[in-house]
Formats: structure tokens, sequence, C-alpha cells
């Protein structure tokens, strides 16, 4: 129960200058994240982010003359495509939120965009959803995500799998957009590379037993067994039941799989798997984690410098329009995240606020080196993991 209670806070105020609202040139973001759901422990960090780049740019008093910036949270969960549409509908009609940063899975970002955003003409910018759908899906230009789309994530990992040696492999994934986009895009990427599929099926999560899913896996075999998945589930369930009947010993996993919690959870038996996650070793990325680390005293967990970059990107794109309003201000959007321009990395929004506001362009950067590319998504690159005592290091960017 404390866990819900903290996942549905309805507001949480940024900076304590301003009540949003107050004064019509204040801005109210919303954050939509699954504060609970099958891929919740990546969601505290992932919020952490975004308000750390709606802090640096609220404390700066630049933004629109002198706006101050508050955040509404809402529980936009992962799966359950009602819920994310009834979470984003009450940032919107009740809190008044301007723009929305999420969601975190694909599913109920699409649920948000077609049901709520759109049709409202509210801009929602996704740190993590990755399905290839959404980037021909229909936003009359109000939806942006920070990270590449899973048509890109599944060419990397055919090329990992080959490189390694994998001649076959067998995969399971979530039955959802997520989950059936990245696996159909691993499925043809390692087929062309000359790899074989053994099997690739869907599993269900909330689960409490995977025999039945793990039988069919073992029996058509491979190499190696891709869990396209959410690391607090249903992958984490049928990595267990693996073990357990010992079917698999070897895992790929794909980036919602990564984090700390499955690892924590799984223990040793997952050291020597694999995996991707959106990611860079571009300076702005090492500033992110220095300063993430400075205020909350760990490393940042996986799409939380996504976070700030989204956050950062919705805010600067209103500096270069002149208002808040998301039917102008999304049309900035690729302007200030692209090139020509100066260029702005974490802890200098204050500095890209400031070149805007004289007519000035930037390029933003961010912590993720972001490179806006048609259907309002980023090129990006990945890093390599390796699972080693029980931590999940990179191997490699690419």
């Amino acid at each position: 129960m404390k866990k819900l209670a903290l996942a549905l806070a309805v507001t949480s105020m940024v900076s304590g200058a301003a009540v949003a609202g107050g004064h019509s040139k204040d801005v109210k973001l919303g954050i939509a994240l699954g504060f609970t759901g099958p891929a919740e422990s990546l969601a505290a960090d992932m919020a952490a982010g975004a308000e750390m780049a709606i802090s640096e740019i609220s404390d700066s008093g630049m933004l629109l003359g002198g706006a101050k910036v508050s955040v509404a949270r809402a529980d936009s969960t992962c799966v359950d495509a009602a819920a994310a549409a009834a979470a984003a509908e009450r940032l919107i009609s009740s809190e008044k939120v301007d723009a929305i940063v999420g969601a975190l899975c694909s599913g109920a970002t699409i649920s948000i965009l077609q049901n709520v955003a759109m049709p409202q003409g509210v801009v929602l910018f996704s740190p993590s959803a990755t399905s290839p759908a959404l980037s021909t899906l229909e936003d009359n230009g109000y939806f942006f995500r920070a990270s590449p789309s899973d048509a890109r994530q599944g060419q990397v990992i055919a090329e990992m799998l080959v490189e390694k040696g994998y001649k076959s492999i067998a995969m399971t994934y979530t039955n959802n957009d997520y989950g059936k986009g990245l696996a159909d895009s691993i499925e043809s990427n390692f087929a062309a590379a000359g790899g074989k599929v053994t099997i690739n099926s869907p599993h269900e999560d909330g689960k409490g037993d995977y025999g039945a899913e793990v039988g069919a896996l073992a029996q058509a075999g491979g190499d190696i067994l891709v869990v396209a998945g959410y690391l607090d589930q249903g992958g984490k369930g049928i990595i267990q039941s693996s073990l357990d009947a010992g079917a698999f010993d070897h895992f790929f996993l794909p980036d919602a799989m990564i984090g700390e919690s499955l690892t924590t959870a799984i223990g040793s038996d997952l050291d020597g798997s694999i995996g991707t996650v959106p990611g860079t070793d571009s300076p702005g990325s090492e500033s992110y984690i220095e300063m993430f680390t400075a205020a909350n005293g760990k490393a940042p967990g996986p799409y939380s410098d996504y976070s700030y970059d989204a956050a950062a990107m919705t805010l600067l794109a209103m500096q270069a329009a002149g208002t808040k309003d998301s039917k102008v201000f999304k049309d900035k959007v690729f302007d200030i995240a692209n090139a020509p321009g100066e260029k702005i990395y974490p802890g200098e929004l204050a500095k890209g606020l400031e070149i805007l506001a004289a007519g000035g362009d930037i390029d933003y950067v961010g912590a993720t080196a972001v490179e806006l590319i048609g259907g309002g998504e980023s090129a990006g690159s990945y890093r390599e993991i390796l699972v080693k005592d029980q931590q999940n290091t990179t191997v490699r960017y690419r």
C-alpha cells in the first residue's frame, strides 16, 4: 500500500517559488511513468532524472521571462492501456499540465497518444517507449521519444549474437506492442544474418508459473534464450523457471530486462548473460552520471538520462517558441535538438535558455547525444551489457 500511495501521489513541486496555475506564465509538466507494473523498478530513477532537468530550468528563472515549473506525477502503469489513458486525462483535465513526459512502456504510450494527448493537442515526450509501431503511428506532430526504436535494437542484438558465435536462439516476448515489435525485429535481422530462431513465442506478465512456456522453449532448443520481457514480472519469471528446470542457463536481455532488480532477484546464476540497453559514452553522459550521483547518492538506473533529456527538450522548445502552448512549441523540438547551434549538455540548460531568449540557436546534445530523426525519435546508440558478479557491466557501445 505504501508503494501504491507513493506512485499515485498527485503533485510534487519541483520549485517552491510559485504554484502552478497561480500565474498564467508558469508551466506545469506531467510525468506519467509506470510506477507500478512489470517495469516499476525503473520508474523512480527515471522520474528523478526528469525532475532534475525541470529543477535546473525552473531555478534558473530564465524560462519564458521568469516562469516557474511544477510537476504532477501520474502512474501510467506499463501494460494497462485504460489506466494509462485515465492517468493522462487526469494530468491534462485536472492538473492542467502543458505537456507530458512519458510513458515508460510502449503500450501505455500508444494509449496516451491516441486517446488523450493527440486529441487534446498536448505534447507527449517518452524517454523509453521503443516499439517500432510508434515510428509510423499518426501523431499530428505531438509525439517525440528520446530513445531509439526497437527496429534498431533488433539489428544490434542480431549483430551481437552473430559476433559471439550463436547459431540458433529460442525467444520469448511479453505479449504486447513492445515485446512483439522487438521480437519480430530480432528474428528478421538474425535470420537475415544466417541464424536460426527455433521458437518465437509470447508470454503474459503477472503469472505465478511459467513452466509451460519454458517447457516449449526447452523443447525447441537453442544456443541461448532471448527474453524480450520485463525485468520485474514475466521476464524474471521465465528466467527463474528456466534455471529451476535446467532448460537454459544463458540469456540475452534486451533493454526492458536491464536493471538492478533482476540481477538481485536471480543472483549469480545470471552471470555470463548478455544484453543491450540504450546508452552512450558521450561527454554529456559522464556529466549526467556525476550530477545524478551527487544529487541522489547513487548512479542512475536505465533510462534516467533519457528522462532528463525528454524534460529538457520539452522546456527548451517552449523557450524557442516563446510559449508553453503545445500546438506551437511542438514545431520547435527538432530545431533545438539538432544542429546548427551551440551545443548544450547536462548542467547547461540555463545557457540554452539564454541563447534562445536572445534569438540564437542551440544544438541540444544532452545526456544521451540526442539527434532526432523522422518520426520524432532519436537515432540513438546502445550499451552492450555483460552480467558479471551480479552487476550489469558495460562492455562497449554500439
